[in-house]
């Protein structure tokens, strides 16, 4: 995995089969199509998913999603519709993704995907629905890769019951992403400070934030993910945002992301390092804004500086007012005129 701080996974999913429809090309091209533009916006990973209708959800399990935006009645029927690609199609977009420069992964939904593609991703991830589904945690730990895990729609003894899963079973390198499981979230449940409950519940573990609000003009959910803390930041990924699907219309296409990425950017130029300092840019300002004790009077040579002889004034090339009691009391060494910004030569 890279080290990019924060670390952006475009959630690529399964949309890239609408924009095959859309525009009468093969799902496979239009896969690539979706790396490629995920790669040109910044991002350090692709991400999609690797499942069968059959083996992830029972032929009458209803929608849970938005239905005006994705009229599909039964969880079946959506699957069903995105479940073309096997191992051969993933490994395909794997050396895809790693020719394009950028890290490459795929949620396993059962233990075939799981097992096929450990020598693909570059890191597992582990989608919120399988949070409590120990077993598969297990399995997925045991290959001692890199685990990131959604915990949307959880208790916090939940998430600690899958952290203890995957490390009992051999992971040593863990990321938890906060999410809310509702699509779209409303920016009002997206409740970011949990990034920080998660930090401090589980100090020795990443912690993240998978997004499901729908985009705005600023990108400021994600900017507020990073300033609370998120070291890898996930978000569903299209390439437009108006095509009927069960999650264009809550992702960001590549301007989205391309906006994010330069928040995250300016953030860390203007977060800085944390050293307190005099920076080279305020060396003048310093200089030239503090203060010198300065003679109230004209004084001629000998005579002895009394509190009243001197005031603190600008600039401070003089000598500084923290040893105005060393001043006073002590004689002038030469005649001054009124003004005059003692040195310590001078006295």
């Amino acid at each position: 995995m890279r080290d990019t701080k924060p670390y952006i996974i475009a959630e690529i999913g399964v949309n890239y089969y609408d924009t095959a429809k859309a525009l009468n090309i093969s799902p496979m091209e239009a896969a690539k199509m979706y790396i490629k533009a995920a790669a040109e916006a910044g991002v350090d990973c692709a991400k999609f998913q690797s499942y069968k209708a059959g083996t992830i959800v029972s032929k009458n399990s209803p929608a849970y999603w938005d239905t005006t935006k994705e009229p599909t009645k039964t969880q079946y029927e959506l699957f069903l519709k995105h479940d073309g690609f096997g191992e051969e199609e993933y490994r395909e977009l794997a050396d895809y993704a790693h020719s394009m420069g950028i890290d490459y992964t795929s949620t396993p939904f059962d233990y075939a995907s799981a097992d096929y593609l450990e020598n693909m991703v570059d890191f597992y991830k582990i989608s919120s629905s399988d949070l409590s589904n120990l077993p598969f945690i297990r399995h997925i730990a045991s290959k001692k890769k890199t685990v990131i895990i959604s915990v949307g729609a959880s208790y916090l003894s939940e998430v600690d019951e899958a952290i203890r899963a995957l490390k009992e079973s051999g992971c040593e390198d863990i990321t938890i992403l906060h999410c809310v499981l509702s699509y779209p979230t409303d920016p009002s449940n997206a409740n970011l400070k949990i990034i920080e409950t998660l930090k401090k519940t589980f100090p020795d573990i990443k912690v993240g934030y998978s997004d499901h609000v729908a985009p705005d003009d600023t990108m400021m959910t994600l900017a507020t993910a990073y300033l609370m803390g998120a070291e890898v930041i996930e978000k569903h990924f299209t390439l437009d945002k108006t095509l009927p699907g069960n999650d264009h219309y809550h992702a960001g296409d590549p301007d989205d992301f391309a906006k994010a990425i330069a928040n995250f950017r300016w953030i860390d130029k203007v977060l800085g390092c944390g050293d307190k300092t005099v920076l080279d840019c305020e060396m003048v300002p310093r200089r030239e804004a503090r203060r010198s004790l300065v003679l109230t009077r004209s004084m001629k040579e000998g005579e002895v500086i009394t509190k009243d002889d001197i005031m603190p004034k600008r600039p401070g090339t003089g000598i500084s007012p923290e040893f105005t009691d060393i001043v006073i009391g002590r004689s002038v060494r030469r005649d001054l005129e009124e003004d005059t910004i003692l040195t310590w030569e001078m006295i």
